[in-house]
């Protein structure tokens, strides 16, 4: 009799939490049409190619970048981001970028979100980012001029 009750008691504890389980999850397949996140819950995975290389991506529907110079060498392009402007999310091939002008630039990608500070005159070399998005989160705009050579575009 002991054990019986014992059982019926911590079945009663559960289910509490079944229901509240079976309430989230209607709610969620309810709007599954509007949630881009995969009904087992797990992180949103981009198929590899959908994203849009810098030179595509905008911000708001709007371009960021334009396009400076292309032959069968190089893509050379400027991206300009006022304060509250970023770049939506998108790839990088290997490339050179070179900071005209500098500002506090607010960077997610795969490690996190992290706030960085350019400085006029200033340059780095990629490898190619898988993906990352920005937001210029300081109080002028950042000008950069990213130079991908040909043979490096994904």
């Amino acid at each position: 009799m002991r054990k019986a009750v014992s059982r019926a008691v911590s079945g009663l504890a559960v289910m509490p939490a079944a229901i509240a389980l079976c309430a989230l999850s209607a709610s969620a397949l309810a709007g599954q049409a509007e949630n881009p996140i995969p009904p087992s819950g797990g992180a949103l995975i981009m198929p590899k190619g959908s994203l849009p290389d810098p030179l595509a991506a905008g911000w708001n529907g709007e371009k960021v970048c334009a396009l400076l110079q292309e032959n069968e060498n190089i893509r050379a392009f400027r991206c300009a981001f006022p304060p509250g402007v970023g770049h939506e999310r998108h790839y990088h091939a290997p490339h050179f970028g070179y900071v005209v002008q500098g500002g506090k630039m607010r960077i997610t990608d795969k490690d996190g979100t992290r706030d960085i500070e350019t400085s006029d005159g200033s340059s780095w070399k990629s490898d190619g980012v898988d993906w990352h998005e920005m937001v210029n989160a300081g109080g002028t705009t950042a000008i950069y001029i990213i130079v991908e050579p040909k043979g490096a575009m994904k």
